[in-house]
């Protein structure tokens, strides 16, 4: 329990009506989570307006409304804080409620639309071994060291989010790493937090539905960086094209990685196998377990945060080369006929390309490979065609199927991404719907040493379909037709 105003410590109040001197029992968004002497956040969603459940949740025994609107009736005994944005107003007080957490810890957030989840999965894994009880908050899972708390969203709501790092921070945590989500950025998710350091990965089409237009995507992104603290780090992709996009306003001291480019953190691929990587990084030469172009951005990144941690070079350096990699991140199973089989979350048209151009560029030019997509339904649509383009330029055979069509029309969904493959590939191209028989009639085309990869889902256990998370799961399906 805490006082109101205890709550309201840097929280941009625009209008005060009611006594602030009242003790707080809880805090919520939710209207059926009100009890007595309750905080309530009316915030104005895409769906539902918090301002209309007010009533009733003063009814229920809140005695503490954030609002942007203030009632026309109010009710003696209640406190009403106006406030511009009650969203953003809640994360810091959400902050404030578990005692600013993030100050209690390095909390470091890694954004971009590809390689988020392996970043910050690698640099937990690294600090680990550097010795220091570390946090983790992912799309695959939340971890506080060995413990494991399952994930929901890439970013949790504000609430959940400081309750998350107020365990790490009671457990003796040293270091957050947790992806930053676009939605979250916008949806204030993050507000309130204290960063210790930023991380930019890359930028390419996603999320459209959400953001609407690349610009948007690419702004909520730059805000991130925008509201980092002086005291923080920046550390930006300069290879992408805007990499430095994401440094022009940010307060934070400002760093770079590249491959390609004069940079405070550069790298060099020597050699590229199928079964990992042999990289420059700084001059120092590292083997790690892997694979492909786009996990050297990754460990780059890695390998600069831990520097600009503080951590020594070489010692992070070791500790990356014995790394494993990322389920359903480029995640290969091999028969004994030699078929490699990959599963790999790339459900963005970027992703695709790049684990395909990997595969590719490690085949010796006798395999046959064989991809198998499909795309989320209730999602930006705009990307459909775009995938099964590249799945068909890039293959030599592809099954176009379901993904989690959620509340749309597999077959429907199969058709939008059938519009996008060229006419000199289409008899390449077939379209099974049923996720599991795509899987199954892959494997009984493949040939000794042929190469398929099931593309989408990654380290996903369900198929989303009308509401109902079914079980499935890409890599045993796999494993079944192959081992």
């Amino acid at each position: 329990m805490k006082s109101l105003n205890d709550l309201l410590r840097d929280v941009n109040v625009k209008k005060i009506k009611g006594n602030t001197d009242d003790i707080i029992s809880g805090i919520t968004y939710d209207s059926r989570e009100v009890i007595a002497g309750s905080m309530f956040f009316a915030i104005k969603g895409t769906r539902v307006d918090g301002h209309n459940f007010i009533q009733q949740v003063i009814d229920s025994g809140a005695v503490a409304i954030v609002c942007e609107n203030l009632p026309e009736n109010l009710i003696n005994g209640v406190a009403y804080i106006q406030v511009e944005d009650s969203s953003y107003s809640s994360g810091i007080i959400a902050s404030n409620w578990f005692g600013n957490p993030s100050k209690k810890l390095k909390l470091v957030g890694i954004t971009g639309t590809n390689g988020k989840t392996t970043t910050v999965t690698l640099l937990f894994n690294l600090f680990r071994e550097l010795g220091y009880h570390t946090g983790l908050l992912s799309t695959i899972l939340n971890r506080i060291d060995d413990e494991i708390i399952p994930s929901t969203h890439t970013t949790p709501d504000a609430i959940h989010l400081n309750q998350l790092l107020s365990h790490m921070a009671e457990k003796g945590c040293s270091y957050c790493f947790m992806e930053v989500s676009s939605h979250s950025i916008v949806q204030n998710r993050i507000a309130g937090l204290t960063f210790a350091g930023g991380i930019f990965s890359n930028i390419t089409l996603d999320h459209l539905d959400f953001h609407k237009t690349f610009d948007e995507y690419l702004k909520a992104k730059k805000r991130f960086f925008d509201e980092l603290p002086s005291t923080a780090f920046a550390l930006t992709n300069l290879d992408d094209r805007n990499g430095l996009v994401m440094l022009q306003n940010t307060k934070a001291s400002k760093h770079t990685y590249s491959f390609q480019k004069m940079a405070d953190f550069k790298g060099r691929i020597i050699e590229a196998p199928l079964d990992g990587l042999h990289l420059d990084l700084d001059g120092n030469e590292i083997w790690c377990r892997l694979v492909g172009k786009f996990n050297g951005y990754n460990l780059m990144a890695v390998y600069a945060a831990g520097v600009l941690l503080e951590q020594d070079p070489l010692e992070v350096l070791t500790i990356l080369s014995n790394l494993e990699s990322v389920e359903g991140r480029f995640d290969y199973i091999k028969s004994p006929q030699g078929i490699i089989g990959i599963v790999d979350y790339a459900h963005t048209p970027d992703a695709l390309q790049n684990v395909l151009e990997t595969i590719n560029q490690l085949r010796t030019g006798n395999e046959m490979l064989i991809t198998v997509v499909g795309c989320g339904g209730d999602r930006d649509k705009s990307k459909r065609p775009i995938m099964a383009k590249i799945a068909a330029r890039l293959s030599d055979r592809v099954i176009l199927t379901s993904d989690n069509p959620r509340s749309e029309v597999p077959e429907q969904i199969i058709a939008e991404m059938l519009a996008g493959v060229e006419k000199e590939f289409a008899r390449n191209v077939q379209n099974i719907t049923d996720r599991h028989d795509a899987i199954r009639i892959a494997c009984a085309m493949t040939r000794d040493n042929d190469v398929i990869l099931i593309a989408g889902k990654g380290h996903e256990k369900y198929q989303d379909i009308k509401g109902v998370k079914h079980p499935f799961d890409d890599k045993e399906i796999l494993k079944k037709y192959l081992l």
